[in-house]
């Protein structure tokens, strides 16, 4: 990835050969950007992303198969690029990514708002956390305005990935530090336990100490250790200790 000033590696995503030769001479005439590569679907998007590593994709809404927001979805961790959506009407998308996207472009694309987008988009194509938190902000905007699922970010050595709810079993302190538990491996999360809670809330998750955070649907076995102490054993066999205030709300979940 690179910072201001650095070379950008651009990809276009549209289905309109005309559409993506026009938005490559802009881009071509700009310096400090590098056109790394096109794609005319969100299949073969998907591919370039992987091969490519651009820092900056220019994806277009309306695509036949596999649309754009279906490519945003699809984005789960490794190097990801920030996203600029490219579209021709669709005023929900314009709505929903005004409030989300680094930035949006309308058709036909000027050079000006082209320039204001690389520069928005600049300013975090060096800071892996921030784009993958950029990429769970887009995941969550559906064009049908119906509710889609929330993403968690985790870190895993020096990559960051976009993690389901429904995948994660615990969150668990340690000191300054938050891991993410899933079956397979544990991530280091990006916001506080009190964060976490905040944005999970409504889903099946249950704050049983100050140090856990335990997806409920996730428990394999409850014990109780006395009357206001338990233990949770999870799927993956970790087990978490209950705090005395939280004993009810365990309690609970029996009834």
């Amino acid at each position: 990835m690179c910072d201001t000033g650095e070379q950008v590696r651009a990809l276009i995503v549209d289905d309109e050969p005309v559409a993506r030769r026009v938005l490559r001479e802009e881009l071509e005439l700009m310096p400090g950007v590098e056109v790394a590569g096109e794609a005319e679907n969100g299949a073969d998007a998907l591919q370039a992303i992987s091969n490519l590593h651009p820092d900056v994709m220019f994806l277009d809404l309306q695509m036949p198969g596999l649309d754009g927001f279906s490519v945003i979805r699809s984005l789960s961790g490794g190097p990801m690029p920030v996203v600029i959506v490219v579209t021709a009407y669709d005023q929900y998308a314009i709505q929903a990514f005004d409030a989300g996207a680094i930035d949006y472009l309308l058709k036909p694309v000027s050079a000006e708002r082209l320039e204001v987008a690389l520069e928005r988009a600049r300013r975090i194509t060096g800071n892996p956390r921030r784009v993958a938190e950029h990429i769970a902000q887009l995941q969550e905007i559906s064009p049908h305005q119906t509710a889609l699922p929330r993403k968690i970010v985790g870190r895993a050595g020096e990559e960051y990935f976009l993690l389901t709810p429904e995948e994660v079993l615990a969150f668990q302190a340690e000191g300054a530090v938050v891991w993410i538990i899933t079956t397979k491996r544990r991530y280091e999360a990006t916001l506080t336990l009190r964060a976490l809670q905040a944005r999970l809330h409504g889903l099946p998750f249950l704050r049983i100490h100050r140090n856990a955070l335990i997806n409920i649907t996730h428990v394999r076995k409850m014990a109780a250790l006395s009357s206001s102490r338990w233990l949770l054993t999870m799927h993956n066999q970790q087990e978490f200790i209950v705090s005395k205030r939280q004993a009810g709300a365990v309690r609970h979940l029996l009834s």
